[in-house]
């Protein structure tokens, strides 16, 4: 431990935010300044807001961030679902990067010690084309060395396909043109001002109320497109399946059915996670192996599912999960299950390594999301990493205090900002005072 920093009269001091554009989606980074001169790194989940940690500032100054829990379970009532809960998770990243960095020891120490020396990565890979063009591009990810792969396979390859969906006449035609409206912006980030009418509402209805149905046809045109993909890269290296699209069960169970034969890892997100009597009904009807688990906030909220038997993986991001001890909450709760757990990750190397510390410290876990390999200065957010932080399909699990980042990298930070927050670690001074009375009883 250093003999410079004092851990028991640590206080955070203030609370700053940089936005980065196209990493690969918009990255909300987190200071936390401290009055004996560390500073914490956290990131709120992509497509979340920084209000919501923001609204949290004034509840921590002044706090001692090595007393992470009682932080923790000060603030996670401003926390919700998927990317509601980003401030909340952000800030206890940001609280362990501290803690670690004040005792001198790595995350994955605070958390009881480290099951792997190393983390298998998987690899998300989009192509355009058909079955082959996206074996051919998993084939390059495992020319690069990756050991696990994922793949989108849903509704909206068919769109412009004829008569493979039915719906609601001209829900096909809103679909295609939100579709070409909102993928506009670099890197896929979606234009909120493109967020608009009845077209996205649909879009954000839940499954079984879509109207949306796969036709014979279009479950033909997904089994030839997943035998194509198996046909180039063979039935040897784990695949899984994201991005089903919003469609009832008993669509999911005619194409889990038809998948079956594709030895798939597990089959991401095919219904709402809060309908736990349908993932049943679906893990009964057929044998592809189902995951789901990335929008859940709090591990007391994953129980249901697993109590119910009928997830393979858990899928948890720990930017909406809870951050860094609640997903190890939850890999440890799955593994009493008897059910592996992955990470969802597509944020930045902040939020990366947050994952890895949590993967090294959890004996259940397979393997941990990638989705910027095709971002080239993705891992130069940072510094103090290794180069290059993927090696063969892996990260290696740091040795150096906190989350192991030593800085930012502040000339990138610049260069890449996003164009709505083009000032990185303004004041946010305005959230000193806010005030409000937090407790849940009298």
């Amino acid at each position: 431990m250093s003999t410079t920093i004092d851990p028991s009269t640590l206080k955070i001091t203030d609370m700053r935010f940089a936005d980065i554009d196209g990493a690969p989606k918009r990255c909300t980074l987190i200071k936390l300044y401290t009055n004996q001169g560390l500073i914490g790194y956290g990131e709120v989940r992509d497509a979340s807001s920084r209000t919501y940690a923001a609204m949290l500032k004034s509840r921590i100054l002044g706090e001692n961030p090595c007393n992470v829990e009682k932080i923790f379970r000060r603030i996670k009532q401003f926390g919700g679902h998927s990317r509601q809960a980003g401030g909340v998770c952000g800030i206890e990243v940001a609280l362990w990067d501290l803690a670690g960095k004040a005792w001198g020891v790595p995350v994955w120490q605070l958390l009881g010690g480290k099951f792997r020396d190393k983390v298998r990565i998987y690899c998300d890979t989009d192509s355009e084309g058909g079955g082959r063009d996206m074996g051919l591009a998993l084939k390059e990810r495992m020319a690069q060395g990756f050991t696990y792969l994922k793949m989108d396979l849903g509704i909206e390859m068919l769109i412009d396909q004829p008569g493979c969906l039915s719906a609601p006449l001209g829900f096909l035609e809103k679909m295609r043109e939100y579709k070409r409206t909102v993928f506009t912006t670099p890197h896929g980030s979606i234009d909120p001002r493109a967020m608009r009418g009845e077209a996205y509402d649909l879009f954000n209805t839940a499954h079984p109320f879509t109207g949306i149905h796969i036709t014979e046809k279009g479950l033909d045109y997904l089994e030839q497109y997943m035998a194509d993909v198996r046909a180039e890269i063979g039935y040897e290296i784990p695949l899984s399946i994201d991005h089903i699209g919003h469609i009832p069960l008993e669509d999911c169970i005619k194409l889990g059915r038809r998948l079956e034969k594709f030895n798939l890892a597990w089959m991401e997100d095919p219904l709402p996670w809060q309908m736990t009597n349908q993932y049943v009904r679906l893990a009964q009807a057929t044998c592809t192996p189902l995951g789901t688990g990335e929008d859940i906030y709090l591990k007391d909220n994953f129980t249901p599912l697993l109590q119910s038997g009928s997830l393979a993986v858990v899928h948890p991001d720990l930017l909406s999960a809870g951050g860094i001890m609640e997903t190890k909450k939850v890999g440890d709760m799955a593994e009493d299950f008897g059910v592996a757990m992955a990470i969802h990750m597509a944020e930045s190397p902040v939020a990366c390594m947050a994952a890895v510390h949590v993967a090294a410290a959890t004996r259940n876990f397979t393997a941990l999301e990638v989705h910027s390999v095709d971002v080239p200065w993705w891992a130069d957010i940072v510094t103090g990493l290794p180069k290059p932080l993927i090696s063969d399909g892996y990260i290696n699990v740091p040795h150096a205090p906190g989350l192991g980042i030593e800085a930012l990298n502040e000339e990138l930070i610049k260069v890449k900002c996003h164009p709505d927050f083009p000032e990185p670690w303004n004041s946010t001074d305005a959230w000193d005072k806010e005030w409000a009375n937090d407790r849940q009883w009298s």
